[in-house]
């Protein structure tokens, strides 16, 4: 009885130490790679209270390590573009300017009747008011209607997404050959809103009405 007194106490209070270092999302904004870690996490938990034959000192080992690993891979995940593209994969674009992207969907293993589904979660009942519609990280489907979308790109007679031209304070090249966007034009965005270089900007992106966006290094 003291034993599985001092597993529970020890399991409980790692759990409760390990989930404030590890942040606070919401289980709806986990990516794969979090849930996954979530559940292991708590399996060795249980394992260590229930089970007989998993020694005190090596449930805490393996509960310490596991730990320490979900938590070094989501540093890696702040700091590297890269890193963070391989735990966590990319948003993916599913429906663009009404059109079904069959190739995306494909790579997000989702039919056509998915897409619909979750397309009438966000009240797009016709893919036809669709502008854009992309398959998040997190499994989550986010909408952007055609009525929507113009209205706030104004004049633009079509819209795009906004899109990342800088993150952690480095260039996104593909994007910004995508857009037809010079380093110089941007610089000189930034100067004029008193940021002396790219080091400076810890995220910016291009508007839908084609005004740039910078968030300040802190």
């Amino acid at each position: 009885m003291p034993e599985l007194l001092l597993r529970v106490v020890l399991a409980f209070s790692a759990l409760l130490v390990l989930t404030r270092i590890m942040g606070r999302k919401e289980l709806r904004q986990l990516t794969f790679f979090n849930f996954i870690s979530g559940i292991a996490i708590g399996s060795i938990a249980a394992d260590l209270i229930a089970s007989d034959t998993f020694s005190l000192t090596n449930g805490m080992t393996a509960l310490v390590v596991w730990s320490i690993l979900t938590i070094l891979f989501g540093v890696m995940d702040l700091r590297s573009r890269q890193a963070r593209r391989i735990m966590e994969g990319e948003p993916v674009i599913l429906v663009h300017q009404g059109e079904i992207m069959e190739h995306a969907l494909r790579r997000a293993r989702l039919d056509v009747n998915a897409l619909k589904a979750m397309l009438r979660q966000k009240n797009a009942f016709a893919v036809s008011e669709v502008a854009y519609a992309v398959f998040e990280t997190d499994g989550n489907l986010s909408v952007m209607k055609k009525k929507d979308a113009e209205r706030t790109a104004g004049s633009t007679k079509f819209p795009m997404l906004p899109t990342e031209i800088i993150s952690d304070g480095r260039w996104n090249r593909a994007n910004m050959e995508k857009l037809a966007l010079s380093h110089e034009e941007v610089l000189d965005q930034m100067k004029r809103g008193g940021l002396e270089g790219v080091s400076d900007v810890f995220y910016a992106e291009m508007e839908q009405n084609g005004s740039l966006y910078f968030s300040r290094k802190q």
